[in-house]
């Protein structure tokens, strides 16, 4: 049985497993040649939690018209943005109305992700 097992973990490579030395003599590990920059993934990852944060916030906070504006406004549905002016055409209200519908919904984001959350 442990030959089987063995046999399994000989074909695995560790990322930091030295694979060879650079032209200044230094050891070159996989994860140097393969691996980027921690800072980008790090922020990536962050992103995604916020993002992710983001949408439950609105949610639970937010009335379905609000939500219904911002993701217009804003392209969160299919990455297409669009202006008050279409919005507003599109639900049969004022441009006006959807400025104001927009600010109220962005200040309770703000307030619930950063002033209280």
């Amino acid at each position: 049985m442990t030959i089987r097992a063995s046999k399994k973990t000989k074909s695995e490579v560790s990322i930091n497993e030295p694979i060879g030395i650079d032209k200044e003599g230094n050891e070159i590990s996989l994860i140097d040649i393969l691996g980027s920059d921690a800072d980008l993934i790090l922020d990536e990852v962050e992103l995604k939690i916020q993002i992710k944060k983001l949408y439950q916030k609105m949610e639970s906070i937010l009335k379905d018209r609000e939500k219904q504006i911002l993701e217009l406004r804003y392209g969160l549905l299919n990455g297409v943005c669009k202006t008050q002016r279409e919005i507003a055409d599109m639900l049969g209200i004022s441009r006006s109305y959807v400025s104001r519908i927009e600010k109220r919904a962005i200040k309770k984001l703000y307030k619930e992700l950063y002033l209280e959350g």
